[in-house]
């Protein structure tokens, strides 16, 4: 501000001194008239009006007349005058205006050139009746600058940086002022110099500025950031071209940092380092090198980098790093041995991540020497084959000695120890060992076939303990590869299937194998084969060989056999030296088969062994347990049935009652009668033995569809007697104590509710139409 104004005074100061008394000029409308004018007409050339120049900051006063307009018709006729333009009719309005009569114009108030530089105005002159009686001329007003504005710079403080070491002449940064003078004159051109420098080392201009420029540039050299790693720089900006006496002037800071480089190499501070290191230890700090550095501290130029460049052919040890206080901390990383080196001599090398300077050589202090002494600890003994292989035939009796397992104590310098030995895991306890010499002997025999025997392999861990102080132990595993022997005999599979009872060309038998526990050649092919004792098992069987572990038993060609289980012993014998046989049994069910071989539901009720007399005793089971349902529900009004006694899942057994019925398994002693003589209300007398065995029978579908199969099957049977003759079902024996089924009666009186039937099920809903239907 103090600069402003005083640019101000000296600018109104000039404008005082100038020669203003002298009469302003006088400017003519030229000789040409408009289209339409009365008056004799001159053709002259336009006149070049030149520009009129109005210092700023005139201090008046005010208004003061700047020209004269006038129109050479006045002497004949009234004229009035006007100016147009910005600065007169147009805003900033009024900073000029011209008497209408005498055409004098004037400004009205102070001008700034650096909020406006120059107007453009036109000048008008017209007749009382405002005709024109000129044409318009155009003036142009400059402002003429005056050194009113100071120098300013676009920061008041200035950063920058310059490396280290750095030669005369480097530049470093740029500084800029701004003045709002007219740039084409002395008041607007703007001179630099530095005024002052902190601090003065290495001497007190370490640097220079270019006057016109700004540019900052090294002048000497010897920057060291070790020594000064910033410098405060004041630059001066003046105008007037930097004349100190008539410019005006102002001042930044220039702020220059002084960059690292890495021109000091670390140093260790010692040349020669120790350290301890237990064996057989790792990941473990055994010494620590400490390095000194005068660069920036963590950067590359401060940051170490340790080396061992000698001394550990096998790399036993690393040095890393600490990253806080650049210490180098020698690691082991792979175990040592007391008994193979006692000490470990080591040569390290220290450098930076980033290289040296150029012309900076490495100090002598960058190596030095590290000894490790290596300390002896008591080592576990070892076994030296681990696992250990051995082969041994299986079924070896108890306390066969297999082999000697014995570990070696690694501490044969120092120390003298005894070993001791124990088992560890022995899964199926089948070995022992020796506690003094590693002995290894059965216990029990060896069973290849076990369960703890895994591919052929049977392991076992023992444990080896010195008596050091304190104890150490080691582990040894031992492998045992067990030979097969024949020792298993095969047995039949499957053993339970079924057959057609008659020959179907399409279905020939059961396809049977063997399994044997034992591998090749005490295995398969095998040997299939029927016993000669009973004889009916040849008479109806037979076998034949499909491959060496498969063969096929089927019935004889025109053999026929009632329905029912069988059972077939088959011999089988395998391929061992010696073989072994095994008398095995397979149940065949015998059953009626339809085209495709498959047993027809008759078929299979048939071969269980249930004939008409026990689909009659399941029907009566039915009723009886209807009219006991009834009468728990006249006492009960609800039903509450327990999911296990529910009737609509849980009939199983249809054949059942209070004295059990003896149906007969088969026909035949019926049918060998001769003809005439054939009796069904006799109890049969037959060998127990020659019928097939009655399984339990098997749960049906639906028990209709079962009694509907039952009555189509004995319907077309030509051998059943006539439908209007006395059947007798079964024979129940002389005496027998159940009563007659015709005194079965309901037991229940009244009205009785049998809507319940609706949720049994469809099974169900025939009696429930005919009884829970109401009225209806």
């Amino acid at each position: 501000i103090c600069g402003v104004t005083e640019g101000k005074a000296a600018a109104r100061k000039e404008a005082e001194e100038e020669p203003s008394r002298a009469p302003p000029p006088v400017i003519t409308f030229s000789g040409s008239r408009p289209n339409g004018s009365k008056g004799l007409r001159r053709q002259k050339r336009d006149w070049v009006i030149p520009p009129i120049n109005v210092a700023e900051n005139s201090r008046g006063p005010f208004p003061q007349m700047l020209v004269s307009i006038r129109s050479d018709q006045d002497k004949d006729i009234s004229i009035r005058y006007s100016i147009t333009g910005v600065g007169a009719d147009q805003p900033p309005n009024e900073v000029f205006n011209i008497d209408p009569v005498l055409g004098k114009m004037f400004v009205t108030k102070p001008l700034d050139r650096e909020h406006r530089s120059s107007y453009h105005l036109r000048a008008h002159a017209v007749d009382m009746n405002g005709n024109q009686v000129e044409n318009p001329i155009d003036l142009y007003i400059f402002v003429i600058d005056m050194n009113d504005n100071r120098p300013e710079f676009k920061n008041q403080v200035y950063n920058g940086s310059v490396d280290e070491g750095s030669k005369p002449g480097t530049y470093v940064m740029h500084v800029s002022a701004f003045d709002g003078d007219d740039n084409t004159t002395a008041n607007g051109m703007v001179r630099y110099r530095i005024l002052s420098q902190m601090p003065h080392s290495p001497i007190p201009n370490m640097f220079t500025i270019n006057s016109e420029t700004g540019d900052i540039v090294t002048v000497a050299p010897g920057l060291d950031r070790e020594k000064v790693s910033q410098y405060t720089i004041i630059v001066q900006a003046t105008d007037m071209e930097g004349n100190l006496n008539f410019g005006l002037s102002n001042t930044a800071t220039a702020i220059i940092t002084v960059t690292d480089i890495n021109d000091n190499p670390p140093m260790l501070t010692s040349r020669t380092f120790s350290g301890e290191v237990p064996e057989n230890r790792v990941d473990l700090a055994v010494a620590n090198l400490t390095v000194i550095d005068a660069d920036q501290p963590h950067s590359p130029n401060w940051n170490a980098v340790y080396r061992i460049i000698s001394g550990d052919p096998s790399g036993h040890f690393t040095i890393r790093t600490d990253p806080v206080s650049n210490d180098g901390l020698v690691t082991v990383m792979k175990p040592v041995d007391f008994e193979m080196n006692r000490a470990f001599m080591l040569t390290v090398v220290v450098s930076n991540q980033a290289h040296l300077a150029s012309g900076i050589q490495s100090a002598l202090q960058s190596t030095a020497g590290v000894t490790i002494s290596v300390q002896d600890v008591n080592e576990p003994p070892y076994f030296p084959t681990n696992p250990k292989h051995i082969r041994f035939e299986e079924g070896v009796p108890a306390g066969t000695s297999l082999t000697t397992f014995s570990a070696s104590d690694p501490d044969r310098l120092q120390m003298q120890q005894t070993i001791r030995y124990s088992k560890l895991s022995d899964l199926a306890d089948w070995l022992s060992i020796n506690r003094t010499n590693g002995q290894i002997v059965t216990t029990a025999m060896l069973d290849r076939e076990s369960i703890y025997v895994k591919n052929n392999i049977y392991e076992a861990t023992f444990l080896a303990t010195d008596n050091g102080s304190p104890a150490a132990s080691g582990t040894g595993t031992l492998q045992i590869y067990l030979i097969d022997i024949n020792d298993n005999p095969p047995a039949l599979i499957p053993r339970e299937s079924q057959i057609c009872e008659r020959v179907n060309k399409n279905v020939h038998g059961v396809n049977i194998t063997a399994a044997d526990a034992d591998t090749d050649p005490n295995a398969g092919p095998f040997v299939f084969e029927l016993p000669n004792f009973p004889s009916s098992i040849r008479r109806n069987w037979t076998i034949s060989r499909i491959s060496g572990d498969f063969a096929r038993l089927g019935l004889r060609y025109q053999i026929y056999l009632e329905p029912g289980v069988y059972e077939v012993p088959v011999i089988v014998s395998d391929s061992g030296n010696p073989p072994l046989s095994n008398r095995s049994v397979i149940k065949v069910k015998v059953c009626p088969c339809d085209e495709h071989g498959d047993c027809t539901t008759l078929g299979a009720v048939a071969a269980a062994g249930l004939g008409t007399g026990a689909i009659i005793s399941i029907l009566i089971c039915i009723i009886i347990l209807l009219s006991e349902c009834q009468e728990k529900e006249r006492h009960t009004k609800q039903l509450l049935i327990d999911p296990e006694d529910d009737v609509r899942d849980n009939i199983l057994k249809y054949d059942e009652e209070g004295s059990q019925l003896q149906q007969p398994d088969s026909l035949e002693h019926i049918i060998s009668k001769p003809p005439g003589v054939r009796r069904v209300d006799e109890r049969p007398v037959i060998p127990e033995s020659q019928y097939p065995i009655r399984p339990v029978v098997p749960h049906p579908g639906d028990i209709g569809d079962f009694i509907h199969e039952g009555l189509r099957a004995a319907d077309n049977d030509p051998t059943a007697p006539p439908y209007d003759s006395l059947l007798v079902f079964d024979y129940e024996g002389s005496g027998s104590t159940a009563g007659s089924v015709s005194s079965l009666n309901s037991s229940s009186t009244g009205d009785q509710d049998y809507d319940y039937l609706n949720d049994w099920g469809p099974r169900f809903k025939k009696l429930a139409d005919m009884y829970g239907g109401g009225e209806d």
